[in-house]
């Protein structure tokens, strides 16, 4: 899979990803980490209504080579979790930056948002 960042994203340390969508935050997992994971077979997400911390594990994604924490991009309310990707974990490879989604979040500081890397410094940094 040839690796993208899209532009309207923005990048956790933690390979989480972070995309507006109106009011909302939807999160999501960089291409470049599922490709360090491999073949996801499970998903692990918060109910509807959780509260994330920046930085702090909200879930974890399994695969046949690791399990990883999620770690919140931002802190805020989760309002979607995608029922997709916890039936069918193999979305998140499909399509990391569209369907594979993973919550939709109401944040509690847009400032947390403009602090995570654009996607020129986070490519720069997987790539290098």
């Amino acid at each position: 899979m040839a690796l993208s960042f899209p532009a309207d994203c923005r990048y956790a340390d933690s390979h989480e990803t972070a995309r507006l969508d109106g009011d909302r935050v939807r999160v999501g997992l960089s291409a470049f980490a599922i490709e360090q994971l491999g073949d996801i077979v499970f998903v692990e997400l918060p109910e509807v209504g959780a509260t994330l911390k920046a930085g702090q594990s909200f879930g974890s994604v399994e695969s046949v080579k690791a399990v990883e924490d999620l770690l919140a991009p931002i802190g805020g309310v989760v309002e979607a979790r995608n029922e997709a990707v916890l039936a069918s974990p193999e979305e998140l490879q499909n399509d990391p930056y569209g369907e594979g989604w993973l919550l939709q979040v109401r944040p509690s500081d847009p400032a947390e948002f403009e602090a995570l890397m654009d996607a020129a410094t986070y490519g720069a940094k997987v790539q290098s």
